[in-house]
């Protein structure tokens, strides 16, 4: 057995049978301890305002190339992402890989330890105690096995129903490495007591694939959707409204066709998410 490898199951009594009917994920490893000025508009590129008929959910998949349990959450995120199948909502996705697994044979080259950080802050604010992989949190306020699909419509589907903010996003290039973005948030719900709304804006690249070398999935060649390439917080509303112009830089190895820009707003303490947004860029803002 994998020293490193234990299943997110605190019950002895849980037989290995009822273990293997439920798609559990792999609790967390033992760590050991441009020069030219380019411009433009987005015509149709305006992210479109959350409205009730469609409201934006975030969908977060805490994921990694080193466990072999993930690919089937990296696939459902995916479908989630493009084929936006439940009505009322529009999933906005976040795929974050985690470095815990990196000491075990294979370095996610997409990993991060800021998305171990935020994983072990959602742990704490939803009670679960360990962190794993896969895990899909939605909306920042309920968490699961990311590969669950029918857990996952579920909570998309509650969360499309509570109230959000309007929340518009428009940007221009202002250099081949940057970009220029202005956000305007209107309406934000009532924050709970003694808690504050930041906002944050994320740089997410899809249609990426790598061949793994090492580790649990040794051989494979793994296709990743919605990779947070970017996460930082830019702000913190402080009434029912936000505006904000802000730049960000881009790696010039991204491949600005297949780049989303996404904003949010989240609790900082309680994590629900309270409005979102995104746009994609593409070959006309180049």
């Amino acid at each position: 057995m994998n020293p490193y490898r234990r299943t997110v199951v605190t019950l002895a009594t849980i037989t290995l049978a009822g273990f293997l009917s439920l798609s559990l994920g792999q609790v967390r490893p033992a760590a050991p301890t441009g020069p030219g000025r380019v411009t433009g508009k987005a015509d149709p590129q305006t992210a479109r305002p959350t409205t009730s008929e469609s409201a934006a959910v975030l969908v977060e998949l805490f994921t990694s190339e080193g466990c072999s349990t993930c690919p089937p959450a990296d696939k459902l995120l995916t479908d989630l992402d493009q084929t936006q199948p439940i009505e009322g909502a529009q999933v906005i996705a976040l795929s974050e890989h985690v470095d815990y697994w990196n000491h075990l044979g294979w370095k996610d080259p997409f990993s991060s330890a800021e998305f171990t950080r935020r994983q072990t802050e959602y742990a704490r604010q939803l009670g679960t105690g360990d962190i794993y992989t896969p895990q899909m949190v939605v909306d920042g306020r309920i968490g699961f096995v990311g590969s669950n699909a029918a857990a996952a419509r579920d909570a998309i589907t509650k969360a499309a129903r509570s109230p959000r903010a309007t929340v518009g996003l428009t940007f221009t290039i202002s250099s081949p490495t940057s970009l220029g973005l202005t956000l305007r948030v209107k309406d934000i719900p009532d924050v709970s007591a003694g808690d504050q709304a930041d906002v944050w804006l994320a740089i997410t690249e899809g249609r990426l694939m790598n061949n793994v070398l090492r580790g649990e999935n040794s051989g494979r060649k793994l296709a990743h959707s919605a990779v947070t390439r970017k996460l930082v917080r830019i702000g913190t509303a402080r009434d029912r409204a936000f505006s904000a112009e802000h730049t960000i830089a881009l790696d010039p190895h991204w491949k600005r066709q297949d780049i989303k820009v996404i904003a949010f707003l989240q609790e900082r303490s309680g994590r629900r998410v309270l409005g979102a947004t995104a746009i994609q860029l593409n070959d006309s803002t180049q």
